[in-house]
């Protein structure tokens, strides 16, 4: 039999294999890129679309909804209600608590209100699971033995982490959502103050910016089409932006519902507002960076310490201790 002659290998491996696996899964990986960045897709368009639906039937008068939806909705309403009356009779729900949780779904993205129950029973129920899968995992299977006082100490990290989990989970969220609205919201006010300036109605501006910014910046696209959609059929425009500032966490989208109502309420000019406010914006964006690039030498001083300054020394000191260590050496 002739043998075929193997490349060289590294630790056991063909090394033109692997190189050939791995420029396989390169050329994969950059086709799947290429591929990603053509086919982008409106992350909004469905919920839009239905927006927009259920507009249209509150417009006509078609209020009803089909009997397999209604339901759906009964049965969800029900055992939201049978985990509401559990936890009301466990002394452990106030409606407070509701409202609070409500407040931070939204301010999170989540538009279900019926949520805030079930998180609530969560963060009830969720401690004592975890401090029981503790207390087996320690005290009875004993995974552990060395443990002293560090079982009690990871008892209470377990309960700890079971009710205050799933809210801080829920902050991080609304912090990252928030934070991309503050990024967009300049801009988004540039282009209301030009669908202004155009002629536009307010709720025709709102869902124009929306459609503009709805791929740079979906979650305030997505807030502002809920706003045109709400202002298109709701009695009152005001609570339109009343919503509007009650689902997002930010001062600055506060500020533009406040202008917005002060314009409905007494016809001043929109376009002048709204341009000072994105001003106004801007510059406390760029105040906020430059606040940044302030704190940035305080920051650095501890790891330019600890791992910058000892490498320099290594390198400036490395050869001058090493011909030393030579020359005594050789004597």
């Amino acid at each position: 039999m002739i043998e075929t002659p193997q490349g060289p290998t590294l630790l056991g491996f063909d090394v033109m294999l692997v190189g050939s696996l791995l420029a396989g899964i390169a050329a994969l990986a950059v086709m799947l890129a290429i591929y990603s960045a053509i086919t982008i897709k409106d992350p909004m368009a469905k919920r839009v679309k239905a927006l927009n639906a259920r507009r249209d039937e509150l417009k006509a008068g078609i209020v009803t909804a089909s009997a397999k939806k209604r339901q759906s909705l009964i049965r969800r309403t029900d055992k939201t209600e049978k985990v509401r009356d559990t936890l009301s009779n466990l002394k452990v729900l106030q409606q407070s608590q509701v409202d609070q949780m409500a407040q931070k779904l939204a301010w999170a993205g989540f538009r279900n209100k019926e949520v805030a129950v079930y998180l609530i029973g969560l963060r009830a129920v969720l401690p004592v699971v975890l401090g029981l899968i503790g207390f087996l995992l320690l005290y009875v299977f004993e995974i552990k033995p060395e443990w002293q006082m560090k079982r009690v100490m990871a008892m209470a990290a377990l309960v700890f982490a079971g009710y205050k989990g799933p809210e801080i989970y829920l902050s991080n969220i609304a912090k990252k959502r928030t934070d991309l609205i503050r990024k967009g919201l300049p801009d988004a006010l540039d282009l209301l103050v030009i669908c202004a300036e155009a002629g536009l109605t307010v709720d025709a501006a709102f869902n124009r910016v929306a459609k503009e910014l709805g791929r740079a910046y979906p979650e305030l696209g997505d807030e502002f089409a809920l706003t045109a959609i709400e202002l298109s059929f709701l009695n009152e425009r005001r609570k339109a932006f009343a919503n509007l500032a009650y689902r997002v966490d930010l001062d600055s989208v506060k500020g533009v519902v406040t202008t917005m109502v002060q314009t409905e309420k007494y016809g001043t000019p929109l376009a002048s507002a709204l341009r000072v406010l994105s001003a106004e914006f801007r510059n406390e964006r760029m105040m906020r960076a430059e606040e940044k690039a302030a704190r940035l030498p305080a920051i650095m001083t501890i790891p330019l310490i600890m791992f910058i300054l000892p490498v320099l020394f290594i390198v400036i000191l490395g050869p001058a201790a090493c011909s030393i260590a030579d020359a005594f050496s050789a004597m």
